[in-house]
């Protein structure tokens, strides 16, 4: 049996200099957990959410898939949302990209890599449908980087199209629904141009016309 005892000693020197901190941190966080921020983003291990926003834990609730995708039939990610929007009252969903991110590159250069191309496909279709706009850049790096910007405002507008999202809408929630991209060069993030915070702002083919939607 292979032990990983330097990771567990690695959360004792943690856990300890959080309560150097601050003796009461862990009693609080224990008691309760209400965050403003559900995050969407890649699982990929170079972009680790609450480090990269220092923030501490507690303050960000997380869902990460593999380019951060946010499909109709995926009910992982959608109880996630459920959870975030009615039971935590998040004010804030944040979709996040990233560049050099594996799984936008291997559907740029149709990678065969296994079970996770069927997964991908949703992203090759986007670049099927952005085919134009990713021809006219002539480096391919720039090329891959804005399908990580193309495939997050997707991604954006698919959360929109929730019945949950828009019923927290309906009945007045305050809630907004944000595109980034993290900058893996620089550890920037930079806003994708999009935020949605209310059904006048949905693609009329996404608005749902039932349970009072309008």
């Amino acid at each position: 049996m292979q032990r990983l005892d330097h990771l567990l000693e690695g959360n004792k020197t943690w856990a300890e200099r959080v309560r150097r901190r601050d003796p009461g941190f862990f009693k609080t966080l224990s008691a309760q957990q209400s965050p403003e921020y559900l995050w969407i983003g890649c699982s990929d291990s170079r972009v680790p959410p609450s480090q990269i926003l220092d923030l501490d834990p507690g303050q960000l609730f997380v869902h990460r898939n593999i380019a951060n995708l946010v499909l109709h039939a995926d009910l992982n990610c959608l109880s996630v949302i459920q959870f975030a929007v009615d039971v935590l009252a998040v004010k804030h969903i944040i979709v996040c990209g990233h560049t050099e991110c594996g799984g936008i590159s291997a559907a740029m250069r149709n990678d065969e890599l296994g079970l996770v191309d069927h997964w991908l496909g949703h992203v090759r279709d986007l670049r099927r449908e952005q085919e134009a706009v990713l021809n006219a850049i002539p480096d391919q790096s720039q090329r891959t980087d804005k399908l990580v910007e193309l495939n997050v405002i997707e991604q954006v507008y698919h959360v929109c199209a929730t019945t949950i999202v828009q019923k927290a809408w309906s009945r007045g929630q305050p809630l907004s629904v944000h595109g980034w991209v993290y900058q893996m060069q620089d550890g920037l993030i930079r806003d994708a141009g999009v935020c949605i915070s209310g059904l006048s702002d949905v693609p009329a083919a996404y608005r749902i016309r039932s349970s009072g939607l309008g």
